[in-house]
């Protein structure tokens, strides 16, 4: 049996430090931090995008995200700026991502199918650089086998229409049979299959009837669910701190 892999998406750590400290080099939480944390805990390997835009990872992110972490994946766009920076930064591998300044999260999968030549030349830079390369994909046909001919090691299946009709069990049903199918075909092409997009403590379980799969990328949740089980040794952490306060009066 081959053990699911767990790489955490830590990019919300820095999505709540820019929302206090954007553009002041530094400021709390550090997702650097976060990652080394991660990683003790028994996490896989580390993910974090770096998108155009800098809304949440910034570049000192990643150059110091490359010196702790043992197996990064760097989520990008297929932009030359980003590609540079991998190229040079060489992390054990890329997820190609699609990019849309107005979206909240990723909110689909890649089109390889129309980004056929474009793709394969930034996956051919990638290995010869020693770099994996994942393609972020909707689980449809097409797009696999796309996937599979521009030679990309890994797809990563985007479970997000699966978790967002988790709910209806009809709709969960539905989207479950196409993961199952993609990663069939997937494996059947020779390309390996990771996951991630939505996914969360609740639906985790259901996604294990899905073949093949070698990764799973998760963080929101895992962020989430850390806002509360550690809150408690945050406040009295604090509480401790305020002990030795003695008013002096004047």
């Amino acid at each position: 049996m081959t053990m699911l892999k767990l790489g955490v998406n830590i990019d919300h750590v820095a999505t709540l430090r820019e929302a206090r400290y954007r553009g002041r080099g530094s400021g709390e939480p550090d997702p650097v931090a976060a990652a080394r944390i991660c990683q003790d805990a028994g996490a896989h390997g580390i993910t974090a995008h770096l998108r155009e835009d800098r809304r949440h990872m910034q570049d000192r992110d990643i150059w110091k995200l490359r010196e702790v972490v043992k197996r990064l994946n760097l989520e990008m766009a297929n932009a030359d700026e980003i590609v540079a920076i991998a190229l040079k930064l060489k992390p054990e591998i890329v997820c190609i991502v699609p990019e849309r300044r107005e979206e909240v999260t990723t909110e689909g999968g890649l089109d390889v199918v129309g980004n056929e030549k474009s793709l394969a030349g930034t996956r051919k830079k990638m290995n010869d650089a020693g770099i994996e390369v994942s393609l972020f994909i909707a689980p449809d046909a097409q797009q696999i086998e796309a996937s599979a001919r521009i030679g990309s090691q890994f797809i990563e299946l985007h479970t997000g229409q699966f978790a967002e009709h988790f709910a209806d069990a009809r709709g969960r049903e539905t989207e479950l049979k196409r993961l199952i199918s993609g990663a069939k075909l997937a494996h059947s092409l020779g390309v390996r299959v990771n996951a991630g997009h939505g996914l969360n403590y609740e639906n985790l379980s259901a996604l294990f009837d899905v073949p093949h799969l070698e990764e799973l990328n998760i963080g929101h949740s895992i962020v989430s669910r850390a806002v509360f089980t550690g809150m408690e040794s945050a406040v009295k952490e604090m509480l401790r701190a305020m002990q030795d306060y003695r008013e002096t009066g004047m």
